[in-house]
């Protein structure tokens, strides 16, 4: 399993999570506000070079995680497109009405939400979950008794599909079998749940006790085993996204892929 997963990590691995966050952030809101499609379109290109490039994942992977993106893309797109305000009609059969105006319109849907997912795929690629809460901590001051909790909360994922399966298990050596209709779902529910809901209620008990006993509620200075700092790795991906936006935004004016600029309909 480790093999199948295995990445190479690159400097966007080890930019400080808390900066990588609110650059996510930030760049989240430039598409947000971003009405031209030109622009749009440099912009998903540079998020597409970053996401390749760097994150250190293999092509083939990537590849098998751009498929939702695919079918983002077309449902997003398409209801725009199909059913959209528009003076240029191109095709009008029944409800479907396409105008030169929807379907711009409804491909800059699609390029936004294929960018946003980019960007949070990037961000989920190239960052340990362990890394970004001790940043929260120490960058953001996140209190610890929050951080840590999510923090075990994220461990005890693994344990609880586990558990499961062995209680999948259990059930099947003792010739527990589901019974067809409602009642066969009810029972199969009532099967999995309780012991599980019990085994997970004991379990966050024990963990409650013990980071009480380890102070975690304290207020008093802690010490921590990673030390997240900023490091030149920070300027450079911020640099990076300066330099895109304002390429995608010179670029999108003055050298355009399509000859709508701004794609919001204006009623004439």
């Amino acid at each position: 399993m480790d093999n199948l997963l295995a990445y190479d990590e690159t400097w966007l691995h080890r930019v400080n999570p808390s900066f990588k966050l609110l650059l996510s952030l930030a760049l989240f809101f430039v598409l947000l506000f971003t009405d031209n499609l030109n622009v749009l379109v440099n912009l998903t290109l540079a998020q597409l070079i970053l996401l390749l490039c760097f994150s250190g994942q293999p092509l083939h992977r990537l590849l098998l995680m751009f498929l939702p993106f695919g079918l983002l893309f077309v449902s997003s797109s398409m209801s725009m497109m199909l059913f959209g305000k528009g003076d240029t009609t191109w095709i009008h059969w029944g409800l479907i009405r396409v105008t030169e105006e929807s379907f711009y319109r409804g491909l800059h849907i699609g390029l936004k939400t294929v960018n946003m997912a980019l960007t949070g795929l990037t961000f989920a690629l190239t960052t340990r979950p362990v890394a970004l809460f001790y940043s929260l901590m120490q960058q953001c001051k996140l209190p610890a008794k929050f951080a840590y909790s999510f923090m075990a909360a994220l461990r005890l994922i693994p344990i609880m599909a586990a558990e499961f399966q062995t209680l999948g298990m259990a059930l099947k050596v003792r010739g527990v079998k589901r019974r067809a209709g409602l009642g066969g779902v009810y029972e199969t529910l009532r099967l999995y749940a309780i012991p599980l809901l019990a085994q997970s209620i004991r379990r966050a008990q024990r963990i409650a006790v013990a980071m009480e006993a380890k102070r975690f509620s304290a207020s008093r200075h802690r010490t921590f085993y990673y030390r997240i700092g900023f490091s030149q790795r920070d300027v450079y991906l911020l640099f990076y996204l300066v330099l895109t936006v304002c390429a995608a935004l010179y670029l999108g004016q003055h050298f355009p892929y399509f000859h709508v600029g701004d794609v919001r309909y204006k009623v004439v």
